[in-house]
């Protein structure tokens, strides 16, 4: 237990600028079990590869799954794109297990950059940065946004 304690004391702040969310979430994944505290900032910009009049109909299409008894009972479907981040890293930790679920606990996922971590330094994983030209991939805050995100800037 000991160990666990003085490897969370370290915080990684990641910007999502330019990378690929899956490759991103499974990066952030491993960082999380091995006990940081990892931070992502600009969740709006993180790049998802492909068409995007498909991927949008996929999330659309997710948008519809709802529950038999009520919809109010869920499941819950993100629309912003820091929840929709939160989501995919949460499908790659073991969530059910107590390491999952302290590893979900270090997790922080902000749209934009909040002024607390302007100053800080911030990195990216070089295995997930878009390889593409810019016109291959869609931003999360694109998606979101044509799925029902209404966004402080618009």
């Amino acid at each position: 237990m000991a160990a666990n304690v003085s490897k969370s004391s370290a915080q990684l702040v990641v910007d999502a600028s330019g990378q690929i969310v899956g490759r991103l979430s499974s990066n952030v994944a491993k960082h999380l079990l091995s006990g940081q505290k990892v931070v992502i900032v600009n969740a709006e910009k993180a790049l998802f590869s492909g068409d995007k009049t498909m991927i949008v109909r996929e999330f659309r299409k997710q948008l519809e799954l709802g529950g038999a008894v009520h919809p109010k009972y869920g499941p819950i479907h993100p629309r912003r794109p820091d929840t929709i981040l939160t989501k995919t890293v949460r499908g790659m930790l073991p969530r059910r297990k107590p390491s999952g679920m302290q590893a979900f606990k270090r997790l922080r996922v902000y749209v934009g950059v909040p002024d607390t971590y302007a100053s800080a330094t911030k990195t990216g994983f070089d295995n997930a940065k878009a390889m593409k030209p810019l016109p291959f991939y869609v931003t999360l805050g694109e998606i979101a946004s044509e799925i029902g995100w209404k966004s402080e800037a618009n």
